[in-house]
């Protein structure tokens, strides 16, 4: 499928879901100054050509106690395709980690840890991620504020 160039209405429309995804059709249409079908069409053409991927709510870590926040470097011993693919899928499956970069410099990966207490992030860094044999080096930083938190893209 062939993706198209994005004119100012479909940008008016990301906009638009950036900051309430939960907005009707015919509220997105007078937001954007258009009429709901051709909206909803537009709306369902970004779905399918991937710039909208998902729609979710973004929840008050603090109210769900998971709001001990720590940012995790992670070095490899060594890195090949299959090391990699492995630590890949396992942190992929690992409920404490929200986000996970691989990046260049001196770590191979950042990884966004939620735990609901300093011992919870303890028992994760010893019994999950320090399991993992590839593992040389955590180095972690504990997020004292959080000052933003704005998955929205500039467009």
């Amino acid at each position: 499928m062939t993706t198209q160039i994005l004119d100012s209405v479909d940008l008016d429309i990301l906009r638009a879901l950036q900051i309430d995804a939960r907005l009707t059709t015919r509220q997105l249409a007078a937001k954007v100054h258009r009429s709901p079908t051709p909206v909803f069409e537009r709306v369902r053409r970004l779905e399918s050509q991937g710039y909208i991927r998902r729609y979710s709510a973004v929840l008050d870590a603090d109210k769900l106690g998971r709001g001990f926040m720590v940012i995790c470097q992670v070095k490899l011993r060594i890195i090949n395709r299959d090391i990699a693919t492995t630590f890949v899928d396992y942190v992929k499956g690992l409920p404490e980690v929200n986000e996970c970069y691989h990046v260049s410099g001196s770590f191979d990966y950042i990884l966004k840890v939620r735990a609901a207490s300093m011992a919870e992030y303890r028992d994760f860094l010893l019994n999950k991620l320090g399991a993992i044999d590839s593992v040389g080096t955590i180095e972690s930083a504990f997020v004292m504020t959080e000052i933003k938190n704005d998955n929205a893209i500039l467009i």
